[in-house]
Protein backbone atom coordinates (compact mmCIF):
# COMPACT_ATOMS: atom_id res chain seq x y z
CA UNK A 1 0.00 0.00 0.00
CA UNK A 2 2.72 2.40 0.82
CA UNK A 3 4.43 1.52 -2.35
CA UNK A 4 0.85 2.62 -4.14
CA UNK A 5 1.01 5.70 -2.29
CA UNK A 6 3.98 6.78 -3.32
CA UNK A 7 2.91 6.13 -7.15
CA UNK A 8 -0.07 7.90 -6.87
CA UNK A 9 2.16 11.16 -5.33
CA UNK A 10 4.86 10.73 -7.98
CA UNK A 11 2.07 10.91 -10.50
CA UNK A 12 0.25 14.29 -9.29
CA UNK A 13 4.01 15.68 -8.50
CA UNK A 14 4.55 15.09 -12.67
CA UNK A 15 1.32 16.81 -13.60
CA UNK A 16 1.65 20.00 -11.30
CA UNK A 17 5.76 20.26 -12.06
CA UNK A 18 4.11 20.92 -15.72
CA UNK A 19 2.03 23.47 -15.01
CA UNK A 20 4.03 25.76 -12.45
CA UNK A 21 8.12 26.99 -12.60
CA UNK A 22 10.49 24.99 -11.19
CA UNK A 23 11.01 27.14 -7.95
CA UNK A 24 7.20 27.33 -6.53
CA UNK A 25 7.73 23.39 -7.75
CA UNK A 26 10.66 22.75 -5.75
CA UNK A 27 10.04 24.99 -2.57
CA UNK A 28 5.99 24.09 -2.23
CA UNK A 29 5.81 20.34 -4.05
CA UNK A 30 8.78 18.39 -2.95
CA UNK A 31 8.48 18.91 1.08
CA UNK A 32 5.45 17.57 0.53
CA UNK A 33 4.96 13.83 2.28
CA UNK A 34 2.16 11.60 1.19
CA UNK A 35 1.22 9.44 4.09
CA UNK A 36 -2.35 7.80 3.78
CA UNK A 37 -4.99 6.99 1.06
CA UNK A 38 -8.61 5.08 1.63
CA UNK A 39 -11.20 5.32 0.02
CA UNK A 40 -9.73 7.94 -2.47
CA UNK A 41 -8.76 10.28 0.28
CA UNK A 42 -5.18 11.13 0.02
CA UNK A 43 -3.51 12.46 2.86
CA UNK A 44 -0.41 14.58 2.21
CA UNK A 45 2.01 15.88 4.92
CA UNK A 46 3.07 19.35 5.18
CA UNK A 47 5.85 20.53 7.11
CA UNK A 48 3.55 24.25 8.84
CA UNK A 49 0.48 26.21 9.16
CA UNK A 50 1.53 28.86 6.87
CA UNK A 51 2.43 25.79 4.49
CA UNK A 52 -0.72 24.61 4.66
CA UNK A 53 -2.30 28.45 4.35
CA UNK A 54 -0.10 28.58 1.25
CA UNK A 55 -1.20 25.72 -0.65
CA UNK A 56 -4.98 26.85 0.00
CA UNK A 57 -4.63 30.20 -1.46
CA UNK A 58 -2.33 29.79 -4.32
CA UNK A 59 -2.43 25.96 -5.75
CA UNK A 60 -6.06 24.60 -4.19
CA UNK A 61 -7.30 24.64 -7.98
CA UNK A 62 -4.23 22.80 -9.15
CA UNK A 63 -4.58 20.66 -6.74
CA UNK A 64 -8.23 19.55 -6.49
CA UNK A 65 -7.60 19.02 -10.60
CA UNK A 66 -4.76 16.80 -10.74
CA UNK A 67 -6.40 14.29 -7.56
CA UNK A 68 -9.27 14.33 -9.65
CA UNK A 69 -7.33 13.13 -12.22
CA UNK A 70 -5.25 10.39 -10.38
CA UNK A 71 -7.74 9.14 -8.15
CA UNK A 72 -11.03 9.68 -10.35
CA UNK A 73 -14.15 12.17 -9.87
CA UNK A 74 -14.94 10.82 -6.14
CA UNK A 75 -10.61 11.84 -5.99
CA UNK A 76 -10.11 14.15 -2.38
CA UNK A 77 -7.14 15.56 -0.60
CA UNK A 78 -6.50 16.26 3.14
CA UNK A 79 -3.48 17.61 4.86
CA UNK A 80 -1.44 16.49 7.58
CA UNK A 81 -0.48 19.31 9.24
CA UNK A 82 2.65 18.89 11.83
CA UNK A 83 2.22 20.84 14.62
CA UNK A 84 5.81 21.64 16.56
CA UNK A 85 4.93 23.25 19.27
CA UNK A 86 5.65 21.35 22.29
CA UNK A 87 8.57 20.39 23.87
CA UNK A 88 7.81 16.77 23.54
CA UNK A 89 10.11 15.28 20.96
CA UNK A 90 7.90 14.06 18.55
CA UNK A 91 5.44 16.28 16.73
CA UNK A 92 1.76 15.73 15.91
CA UNK A 93 -0.63 16.30 13.42
CA UNK A 94 -4.39 18.14 12.47
CA UNK A 95 -6.12 16.49 9.88
CA UNK A 96 -7.83 19.55 7.54
CA UNK A 97 -9.91 18.48 4.24
CA UNK A 98 -8.63 20.51 1.59
CA UNK A 99 -10.87 23.57 0.70
CA UNK A 100 -12.80 24.09 4.08
CA UNK A 101 -9.76 26.51 5.96
CA UNK A 102 -10.59 25.39 9.65
CA UNK A 103 -9.03 27.75 12.33
CA UNK A 104 -6.01 25.50 14.12
CA UNK A 105 -5.14 26.61 17.81
CA UNK A 106 -0.93 27.35 18.08
CA UNK A 107 -0.74 24.79 20.76
CA UNK A 108 2.18 26.50 22.57
CA UNK A 109 2.69 24.98 26.35
CA UNK A 110 5.48 26.90 27.06
CA UNK A 111 5.08 29.16 30.38
CA UNK A 112 7.70 32.85 31.05
CA UNK A 113 9.68 32.84 34.30
CA UNK A 114 9.24 36.01 36.09
CA UNK A 115 12.54 36.88 37.36
CA UNK A 116 12.21 39.74 38.61
CA UNK A 117 8.82 39.73 40.26
CA UNK A 118 7.70 42.72 42.33
CA UNK A 119 10.67 44.65 40.57
CA UNK A 120 8.32 48.41 39.61
CA UNK A 121 11.73 50.12 38.95
CA UNK A 122 12.59 51.91 36.24
CA UNK A 123 14.24 49.47 33.30
CA UNK A 124 17.23 50.58 31.89
CA UNK A 125 17.78 50.21 28.23
CA UNK A 126 20.64 49.20 27.47
CA UNK A 127 21.04 51.29 23.93
CA UNK A 128 21.26 54.00 26.03
CA UNK A 129 24.24 55.72 27.74
CA UNK A 130 23.93 55.36 31.61
CA UNK A 131 23.50 58.68 33.31
CA UNK A 132 21.28 60.53 30.24
CA UNK A 133 17.76 61.03 30.54
CA UNK A 134 15.37 57.63 29.58
CA UNK A 135 14.36 58.00 25.72
CA UNK A 136 13.00 55.99 23.21
CA UNK A 137 14.58 52.75 22.32
CA UNK A 138 16.85 53.62 19.27
CA UNK A 139 15.84 50.91 16.81
CA UNK A 140 18.59 50.59 14.99
CA UNK A 141 17.17 50.04 11.73
CA UNK A 142 19.20 51.58 8.36
CA UNK A 143 16.49 53.54 6.36
CA UNK A 144 17.89 52.13 2.76
CA UNK A 145 16.52 48.82 3.67
CA UNK A 146 13.36 48.75 2.85
CA UNK A 147 10.90 46.84 1.12
CA UNK A 148 10.77 49.32 -1.87
CA UNK A 149 14.77 48.77 -2.35
CA UNK A 150 14.35 44.77 -1.75
CA UNK A 151 14.03 43.69 -5.65
CA UNK A 152 11.55 40.59 -5.58
CA UNK A 153 12.51 37.20 -7.61
CA UNK A 154 11.93 33.68 -7.53
CA UNK A 155 14.55 33.32 -4.90
CA UNK A 156 13.50 35.35 -2.58
CA UNK A 157 9.41 35.88 -3.19
CA UNK A 158 8.45 32.95 0.12
CA UNK A 159 10.38 35.15 2.56
CA UNK A 160 9.65 38.60 1.39
CA UNK A 161 6.09 37.76 1.05
CA UNK A 162 6.00 36.71 5.13
CA UNK A 163 8.03 39.30 6.00
CA UNK A 164 5.31 41.60 4.16
CA UNK A 165 2.59 39.43 5.87
CA UNK A 166 4.93 40.36 9.56
CA UNK A 167 4.82 43.47 9.18
CA UNK A 168 1.60 44.80 8.34
CA UNK A 169 0.29 42.28 11.09
CA UNK A 170 3.31 41.74 13.53
CA UNK A 171 2.47 39.04 16.10
CA UNK A 172 -0.86 38.38 14.45
CA UNK A 173 -0.10 35.98 11.90
CA UNK A 174 1.02 32.18 11.99
CA UNK A 175 4.38 32.25 11.04
CA UNK A 176 5.73 33.90 14.49
CA UNK A 177 8.54 33.15 14.87
CA UNK A 178 9.59 33.94 11.26
CA UNK A 179 13.11 32.57 10.37
CA UNK A 180 14.75 34.05 7.86
CA UNK A 181 18.17 31.83 6.59
CA UNK A 182 20.62 31.92 3.66
CA UNK A 183 24.20 32.48 2.65
CA UNK A 184 26.33 35.21 3.22
CA UNK A 185 25.30 38.16 1.46
CA UNK A 186 21.77 37.26 -0.25
CA UNK A 187 19.96 39.40 1.88
CA UNK A 188 18.99 38.34 5.12
CA UNK A 189 19.70 41.89 6.72
CA UNK A 190 17.87 43.94 4.53
CA UNK A 191 14.65 41.87 4.65
CA UNK A 192 14.62 41.87 7.90
CA UNK A 193 15.38 45.55 8.74
CA UNK A 194 12.56 46.51 6.10
CA UNK A 195 9.86 44.30 8.18
CA UNK A 196 11.16 46.46 11.23
CA UNK A 197 10.72 49.67 8.95
CA UNK A 198 7.34 48.69 7.64
CA UNK A 199 6.18 47.98 11.29
CA UNK A 200 6.95 51.51 12.73
CA UNK A 201 5.78 52.90 8.93
CA UNK A 202 1.93 50.81 9.86
CA UNK A 203 2.30 50.65 13.67
CA UNK A 204 4.15 54.09 14.83
CA UNK A 205 3.33 52.88 18.82
CA UNK A 206 4.91 49.71 18.77
CA UNK A 207 8.48 49.34 19.84
CA UNK A 208 10.69 47.84 17.00
CA UNK A 209 14.09 46.87 18.05
CA UNK A 210 16.69 45.39 15.52
CA UNK A 211 20.09 43.90 17.84
CA UNK A 212 22.68 41.11 16.25
CA UNK A 213 23.49 38.25 18.05
CA UNK A 214 26.96 39.33 19.21
CA UNK A 215 25.35 42.58 20.60
CA UNK A 216 22.79 40.81 22.50
CA UNK A 217 25.58 38.65 23.82
CA UNK A 218 27.50 41.75 24.71
CA UNK A 219 25.03 43.62 26.90
CA UNK A 220 24.22 40.14 28.71
CA UNK A 221 27.77 39.68 29.52
CA UNK A 222 28.08 43.91 30.77
CA UNK A 223 24.71 42.76 32.71
CA UNK A 224 26.04 40.23 34.53
CA UNK A 225 28.96 42.22 35.17
CA UNK A 226 27.06 44.76 36.83
CA UNK A 227 24.38 42.27 38.38
CA UNK A 228 20.94 43.90 36.43
CA UNK A 229 20.27 40.80 34.78
CA UNK A 230 16.52 41.51 35.51
CA UNK A 231 16.62 44.89 34.30
CA UNK A 232 18.12 43.12 30.82
CA UNK A 233 15.63 40.51 30.46
CA UNK A 234 12.91 42.86 31.81
CA UNK A 235 13.96 45.19 29.13
CA UNK A 236 13.71 42.91 26.33
CA UNK A 237 10.09 41.53 27.09
CA UNK A 238 8.78 44.86 26.49
CA UNK A 239 9.91 45.15 22.88
CA UNK A 240 6.71 44.65 20.45
CA UNK A 241 8.97 43.24 17.42
CA UNK A 242 12.24 41.23 18.16
CA UNK A 243 14.21 41.34 15.30
CA UNK A 244 17.79 39.02 16.08
CA UNK A 245 20.33 39.09 13.35
CA UNK A 246 22.68 35.66 12.86
CA UNK A 247 20.74 33.56 15.43
CA UNK A 248 23.48 31.04 15.17
CA UNK A 249 26.23 32.84 16.83
CA UNK A 250 23.90 31.58 19.81
CA UNK A 251 25.84 28.42 19.70
CA UNK A 252 27.50 27.18 22.50
CA UNK A 253 26.56 30.67 24.72
CA UNK A 254 24.85 28.48 27.62
CA UNK A 255 23.59 30.79 29.23
CA UNK A 256 22.94 33.41 26.72
CA UNK A 257 20.68 30.55 25.42
CA UNK A 258 19.12 30.40 28.93
CA UNK A 259 18.25 33.90 29.15
CA UNK A 260 16.78 34.42 25.33
CA UNK A 261 14.45 31.33 25.89
CA UNK A 262 12.56 33.28 28.62
CA UNK A 263 12.67 36.13 26.35
CA UNK A 264 11.30 34.21 23.66
CA UNK A 265 8.47 32.49 25.66
CA UNK A 266 7.31 35.89 27.03
CA UNK A 267 7.38 37.55 23.76
CA UNK A 268 5.80 34.92 21.97
CA UNK A 269 3.23 34.27 24.31
CA UNK A 270 1.95 38.19 24.47
CA UNK A 271 1.49 37.55 20.38
CA UNK A 272 5.21 40.21 20.22
CA UNK A 273 6.79 39.56 16.91
CA UNK A 274 9.68 38.08 16.44
CA UNK A 275 11.84 37.78 13.26
CA UNK A 276 15.49 35.84 13.46
CA UNK A 277 17.74 35.45 10.57
CA UNK A 278 20.51 32.87 10.46
CA UNK A 279 23.48 30.94 7.91
CA UNK A 280 21.17 27.76 7.83
CA UNK A 281 17.44 26.37 8.52
CA UNK A 282 16.79 24.74 12.57
CA UNK A 283 17.08 21.08 11.63
CA UNK A 284 21.15 22.17 10.66
CA UNK A 285 21.70 24.56 13.45
CA UNK A 286 24.23 23.02 15.78
CA UNK A 287 25.42 24.12 19.21
CA UNK A 288 21.56 25.38 19.68
CA UNK A 289 19.67 23.92 23.05
CA UNK A 290 16.63 21.07 21.59
CA UNK A 291 14.06 23.71 23.67
CA UNK A 292 15.11 26.27 21.05
CA UNK A 293 15.28 24.89 18.19
CA UNK A 294 12.17 23.29 18.91
CA UNK A 295 10.71 27.11 19.40
CA UNK A 296 12.67 28.70 16.14
CA UNK A 297 10.34 26.21 13.92
CA UNK A 298 7.06 27.34 15.71
CA UNK A 299 6.58 29.75 12.81
CA UNK A 300 7.83 29.50 9.27
CA UNK A 301 11.61 28.80 7.89
CA UNK A 302 12.08 30.95 4.43
CA UNK A 303 15.12 30.90 3.00
CA UNK A 304 17.02 33.28 0.82
CA UNK A 305 18.18 31.81 -2.26
CA UNK A 306 20.74 32.67 -4.65
CA UNK A 307 19.30 34.97 -7.43
CA UNK A 308 18.97 34.25 -10.98
CA UNK A 309 19.86 36.66 -13.83
CA UNK A 310 16.95 38.31 -14.12
CA UNK A 311 16.77 39.32 -10.50
CA UNK A 312 20.66 40.17 -10.34
CA UNK A 313 20.21 42.56 -13.40
CA UNK A 314 16.78 43.96 -11.82
CA UNK A 315 18.90 44.56 -8.29
CA UNK A 316 21.95 46.43 -10.28
CA UNK A 317 18.96 48.62 -11.94
CA UNK A 318 17.59 49.07 -8.73
CA UNK A 319 20.77 50.68 -7.42
CA UNK A 320 21.73 52.53 -10.50
CA UNK A 321 18.36 54.02 -10.39
CA UNK A 322 18.60 55.32 -6.71
CA UNK A 323 21.96 56.46 -6.87
CA UNK A 324 20.55 58.70 -10.14
CA UNK A 325 23.33 57.06 -12.14
CA UNK A 326 22.98 55.59 -16.27
CA UNK A 327 25.62 53.20 -17.70
CA UNK A 328 25.01 50.63 -20.55
CA UNK A 329 22.68 47.81 -20.56
CA UNK A 330 25.36 45.77 -21.96
CA UNK A 331 27.71 46.40 -19.29
CA UNK A 332 24.91 45.74 -16.75
CA UNK A 333 24.27 42.34 -18.17
CA UNK A 334 28.02 41.82 -18.42
CA UNK A 335 28.11 42.08 -14.16
CA UNK A 336 24.88 40.04 -13.61
CA UNK A 337 26.44 37.29 -15.60
CA UNK A 338 29.57 37.45 -14.01
CA UNK A 339 29.24 37.47 -10.38
CA UNK A 340 26.18 35.27 -9.58
CA UNK A 341 26.48 33.67 -5.98
CA UNK A 342 26.36 37.25 -3.74
CA UNK A 343 24.45 40.18 -3.71
CA UNK A 344 26.73 42.12 -1.91
CA UNK A 345 29.86 41.12 -3.82
CA UNK A 346 27.78 42.25 -7.17
CA UNK A 347 26.83 45.58 -5.59
CA UNK A 348 30.65 46.09 -4.74
CA UNK A 349 31.49 45.30 -8.50
CA UNK A 350 29.49 48.06 -9.46
CA UNK A 351 30.38 50.72 -6.86
CA UNK A 352 34.05 49.34 -7.80
CA UNK A 353 33.70 50.31 -11.96
CA UNK A 354 31.59 53.08 -11.01
CA UNK A 355 35.08 54.52 -8.78
CA UNK A 356 37.24 53.67 -11.75
CA UNK A 357 35.18 55.51 -14.20
CA UNK A 358 35.06 58.45 -12.24
CA UNK A 359 38.59 58.58 -11.14
CA UNK A 360 40.32 57.47 -13.93
CA UNK A 361 37.71 59.91 -16.05
CA UNK A 362 36.68 56.71 -18.24
CA UNK A 363 33.67 56.53 -20.05
CA UNK A 364 32.23 53.38 -18.81
CA UNK A 365 32.23 50.45 -21.29
CA UNK A 366 32.29 46.87 -21.78
CA UNK A 367 36.14 46.80 -21.99
CA UNK A 368 36.44 48.97 -19.07
CA UNK A 369 33.69 46.50 -16.74
CA UNK A 370 36.41 43.46 -18.24
CA UNK A 371 39.13 44.66 -16.83
CA UNK A 372 37.82 45.42 -13.66
CA UNK A 373 35.84 42.01 -13.54
CA UNK A 374 39.11 40.04 -14.20
CA UNK A 375 40.50 41.62 -11.64
CA UNK A 376 37.20 41.52 -9.09
CA UNK A 377 36.42 38.36 -9.87
CA UNK A 378 40.04 36.47 -9.61
CA UNK A 379 40.03 37.80 -5.99
CA UNK A 380 36.15 35.87 -5.21
CA UNK A 381 35.54 32.72 -4.97
CA UNK A 382 33.13 32.69 -8.44
CA UNK A 383 30.61 30.00 -9.51
CA UNK A 384 30.30 28.95 -13.12
CA UNK A 385 26.45 28.95 -13.57
CA UNK A 386 24.20 28.16 -16.31
CA UNK A 387 23.53 31.32 -17.22
CA UNK A 388 27.10 33.02 -17.13
CA UNK A 389 27.66 29.83 -19.42
CA UNK A 390 24.58 30.95 -22.16
CA UNK A 391 26.15 34.22 -22.53
CA UNK A 392 30.04 33.14 -23.05
CA UNK A 393 28.60 30.41 -26.00
CA UNK A 394 25.91 33.06 -27.10
CA UNK A 395 28.82 35.94 -27.43
CA UNK A 396 31.22 33.36 -29.06
CA UNK A 397 28.38 32.59 -32.15
CA UNK A 398 27.18 35.88 -31.97
CA UNK A 399 23.81 35.28 -31.31
CA UNK A 400 21.23 36.77 -28.95
CA UNK A 401 20.69 34.48 -26.08
CA UNK A 402 16.81 35.25 -25.49
CA UNK A 403 17.27 32.27 -29.01
CA UNK A 404 18.35 29.36 -26.43
CA UNK A 405 15.35 29.57 -24.33
CA UNK A 406 12.77 29.71 -27.51
CA UNK A 407 11.70 26.45 -29.54
CA UNK A 408 13.53 27.40 -32.70
CA UNK A 409 15.22 24.46 -34.70
CA UNK A 410 17.55 26.59 -36.57
CA UNK A 411 20.58 24.79 -36.68
CA UNK A 412 23.07 27.18 -35.44
CA UNK A 413 20.83 27.97 -32.43
CA UNK A 414 20.45 24.21 -32.09
CA UNK A 415 23.90 23.88 -31.81
CA UNK A 416 24.32 26.78 -29.35
CA UNK A 417 21.41 25.06 -26.97
CA UNK A 418 23.43 21.67 -26.73
CA UNK A 419 26.85 23.31 -26.05
CA UNK A 420 25.27 25.32 -23.04
CA UNK A 421 23.76 22.14 -22.29
CA UNK A 422 26.98 19.93 -22.06
CA UNK A 423 28.96 23.00 -20.61
CA UNK A 424 26.34 23.15 -17.90
CA UNK A 425 26.71 19.58 -16.87
CA UNK A 426 30.05 19.35 -17.20
CA UNK A 427 30.85 23.20 -15.12
CA UNK A 428 27.80 23.40 -12.72
CA UNK A 429 26.56 20.92 -9.96
CA UNK A 430 22.70 21.41 -11.73
CA UNK A 431 20.75 18.56 -12.20
CA UNK A 432 19.61 17.64 -15.63
CA UNK A 433 16.51 18.66 -14.78
CA UNK A 434 17.68 21.98 -14.04
CA UNK A 435 19.93 22.49 -17.15
CA UNK A 436 17.05 21.33 -19.31
CA UNK A 437 14.69 23.88 -17.52
CA UNK A 438 17.11 26.92 -18.33
CA UNK A 439 18.07 25.91 -21.86
CA UNK A 440 14.54 26.24 -23.24
CA UNK A 441 12.37 24.21 -21.19
CA UNK A 442 13.83 20.65 -22.02
CA UNK A 443 13.64 17.75 -19.74
CA UNK A 444 16.66 15.29 -18.67
CA UNK A 445 16.33 13.36 -22.05
CA UNK A 446 17.19 15.84 -23.94
CA UNK A 447 20.16 17.25 -22.29
CA UNK A 448 21.41 13.83 -21.99
CA UNK A 449 20.90 13.92 -25.87
CA UNK A 450 22.99 17.23 -26.66
CA UNK A 451 26.37 15.98 -24.20
CA UNK A 452 26.56 12.64 -26.76
CA UNK A 453 26.44 15.05 -29.68
CA UNK A 454 28.46 17.01 -28.43
CA UNK A 455 31.11 14.32 -27.66
CA UNK A 456 30.35 12.43 -31.08
CA UNK A 457 31.03 15.64 -33.00
CA UNK A 458 33.97 16.30 -30.91
CA UNK A 459 35.70 13.13 -31.81
CA UNK A 460 34.77 12.88 -35.46
CA UNK A 461 34.71 17.28 -36.78
CA UNK A 462 37.91 19.54 -35.99
CA UNK A 463 36.02 22.67 -36.48
CA UNK A 464 33.74 21.92 -34.00
CA UNK A 465 36.40 20.48 -31.51
CA UNK A 466 38.39 23.49 -31.98
CA UNK A 467 34.63 25.32 -31.31
CA UNK A 468 34.60 23.37 -27.94
CA UNK A 469 38.24 23.57 -26.50
CA UNK A 470 37.94 27.61 -27.31
CA UNK A 471 34.47 27.84 -25.38
CA UNK A 472 35.90 25.57 -22.58
CA UNK A 473 38.78 28.12 -22.30
CA UNK A 474 36.38 31.31 -22.06
CA UNK A 475 34.50 29.69 -19.54
CA UNK A 476 37.05 29.17 -16.52
CA UNK A 477 38.66 32.40 -17.15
Amino acid sequence: MEKYIEEVWENCLKIIKDNINYQSFKTWFLPIKPVKLKDNVLTIQVPSQFFYEWLEEHYIGLLKKTIKKELGAEGRLEYSIIMDNSEDPAPFTVNVPTGEKKAIINPSVSMPIDLNKGNSKEIPNPFIIPGLKKIRVNSQLIEGYSFDNFVEGDCNRLARSAGYAVANNPGKTSFNPLLIYSGTGLGKTHLSHAIGLQVKNNFPDKTVLYVTTDQFINQFIDSVKNNNQNDFIHFYQMIDVLIIDDIHNLAGKEKTMDVFFHIFNHLHQKSNQIVLTADKPPVEMKGIEPRLLSRFKWGLSADLQIPDLETRIAILHKKLYNDGIEIPQEVVEYLAYCINTNIRELEGALISLLAQSSLNKKTITLDLARQMIDKFVKNTSREISIDYIQKVVCDYFNIPIEMIQSKTRKREIVQARQLSMYFSKKHTKASLASIGLHCGNKDHATVLHACRTVNNLVETDKQFRTFVEELDKKIKL
